[in-house]
């Protein structure tokens, strides 16, 4: 999203950054004042990706990312999402018993940290080995750095943002490193 200029952009990030360390889910609201026809137009145009029988997801990211583009910052805000009841001693059972565990999320890496420990995936005896890198050559070297320390004595958990994953599973010369980490 491109936004206008307004003074509050920083400190509006500082908060959602905050608030997503906190465990909470974020939200921005921003707005775009369109002359109607040209609602209409981008309307009609998105009606048609949504009902294309060939490339709907992309014609649908391509819209969207057309229409996102000069909004003006009007706000944030922060919510709880609390764990289903069980959630946390489910899946501490499930890790007692051998089971490998992949949780796939679209928070943020700090959001899902903080409920990867309100759930129990994570604890203060793992070592958490971070990839969160936007160019392949800084995802290959981040895997391969965090697999050098992989001890037998230790507990680990990767937490992967969802462009290093996209790239960790596609690239031919990545693909079958980060599996074998992974498992």
């Amino acid at each position: 999203l491109i936004f206008l200029l307004s003074p509050y952009i920083g400190a509006t990030w500082k908060n959602l950054e905050h608030y997503a360390e906190d465990g909470l889910r974020t939200l921005l609201c921003c707005e775009k004042v369109l002359p109607p026809s040209l609602f209409r137009d981008w309307a009609n145009k998105y009606q048609d990706a949504t009902t294309s029988m060939e490339d709907r997801e992309n014609k649908m990211r391509d819209l969207q990312e057309e229409i996102e583009v000069n909004l003006e910052l009007s706000g944030a805000t922060a919510i709880e999402d609390k764990l289903q009841t069980d959630v946390g001693p489910t899946i501490s059972y499930l890790k007692e018993t051998g089971i490998k565990l992949w949780v796939l999320t679209g928070d943020k890496i700090e959001t899902a940290i903080n409920i990867g420990y309100s759930c129990k995936l994570l604890s203060n005896n793992m070592e958490q080995l971070l990839v969160n890198a936007k160019e392949e050559s800084e995802i290959d070297k981040a895997i391969k750095d965090n697999i050098s320390k992989i001890t037998e004595s230790k507990s680990y958990a990767l937490i992967i943002s969802g462009d290093s994953l996209i790239h960790a599973l596609t690239s031919a010369h990545c693909k079958d490193v980060f599996l074998q980490f992974s498992f």
